[in-house]
């Protein structure tokens, strides 16, 4: 549906263009047409001063404004042009990508099962092979349960169970458990929560944000990853600090990343799987609790700080009971 009303937006600009230089270009044929056989057949009988005077310039004016609105069209139009073509850059990538995530488990699920059926395998072993499946499995799934929350989100047609949570009780619960999913060590972590306030959150969909912060951390770093967290709680907002210490992102990088299907290419580490959706995904989610989320980087080696802002629940007032009369 997108592709079709691009086109078509396209096609409209590019109509109206033509109709506007032809229409300039009607207008001075006939400007020139009509003064040429005025001149012919009385440009003699006038004086010089009437023939100097005589030409309008309103066809000159108008012309110009027409050809300024046409330039002003053809830059909008190359503009959004430009646009589709990164987009469609960025779609190609995302589709090689995605064919590799989903051949990669696949491929491996397939070898595993080859092997069980084929060959003599010991219990140790094969508990071993049977396990991996598992995982591959839950990493297929979870990559196609990404892709439907995304399509379903952009439909507006996800269905959240938003419920009032405690900010100090929640929140290092939920970045345990995706730390916990990676297998990381514990002293990798180090969560911290100032303040007391509570949120009005889907915790399913927040779990899947940082599920994406951890595992872009993890994709990101050479090794060593130490991930720090500071939740802040004022007033108005919940301010939430996820930090690593991974290779960091580049000042031209950090207004592109929560774009989707983009992905940051790294010398160092070329081979980093993904699909270009995370971070794109956790702004989305994040867009549907009302806050929003910026990174931050000092630069190559200085490692990412991502800010969650959120609003809190505001407490409400209890009046002051009454004393009893006596």
């Amino acid at each position: 549906m997108r592709l079709r009303h691009s086109f078509v937006y396209n096609l409209i600009i590019f109509v109206f263009a033509q109709l506007v230089w032809l229409a300039v270009l009607l207008l001075w044929i006939y400007w020139y047409v009509t003064n040429n056989i005025i001149f012919e057949q009385v440009g003699e009988e006038l004086s010089p001063q009437i023939v100097v005077d005589a030409p309008s310039v309103a066809p000159f004016v108008v012309g110009i404004v027409m050809l300024t609105g046409l330039s002003f069209i053809l830059v909008l139009f190359f503009r959004h042009l430009s646009i589709q073509i990164r987009l469609t850059k960025l779609y190609d990538n995302f589709i090689a990508n995605i064919t590799h995530e989903l051949k990669s488990p696949l491929s491996s699920i397939q070898l595993y099962l080859e092997t069980l059926r084929t060959r003599e395998v010991p219990p140790d072993k094969s508990k071993e092979f049977y396990d991996l499946m598992i995982r591959d499995s839950a990493r297929l799934q979870n990559l196609i349960n990404s892709i439907l929350e995304i399509s379903a989100l952009e439909g507006k047609q996800n269905r959240n169970h938003f419920t009032t949570q405690r900010v100090n009780e929640i929140f290092p619960k939920l970045i345990r458990d995706s730390v916990e999913q990676f297998r990381l060590p514990d002293n990798s972590l180090d969560v911290k929560v100032s303040g007391d306030c509570e949120v009005f959150i889907d915790v399913n969909s927040f779990k899947m944000v940082f599920d994406n912060l951890v595992d872009n951390a993890v994709k990101y770093s050479p090794g060593n990853l130490k991930i720090e967290v500071f939740a802040n709680c004022n007033p108005k907002k919940l301010i939430v600090d996820f930090k690593d210490n991974a290779i960091g992102i580049a000042g031209k990088e950090q207004k592109k990343i929560f774009q989707k299907f983009y992905r940051i290419y790294d010398k160092d580490i070329p081979n980093v799987k993904g699909t270009g959706l995370g971070l794109y995904w956790a702004r989305e989610i994040i867009k549907t609790h009302k806050g929003k989320i910026s990174v931050h980087s000092d630069g190559r080696g200085k490692g990412t700080t991502f800010r969650i802002e959120l609003p809190v629940v505001k407490k409400k007032k209890t009046p002051p009971k009454k004393e009893k009369e006596r």
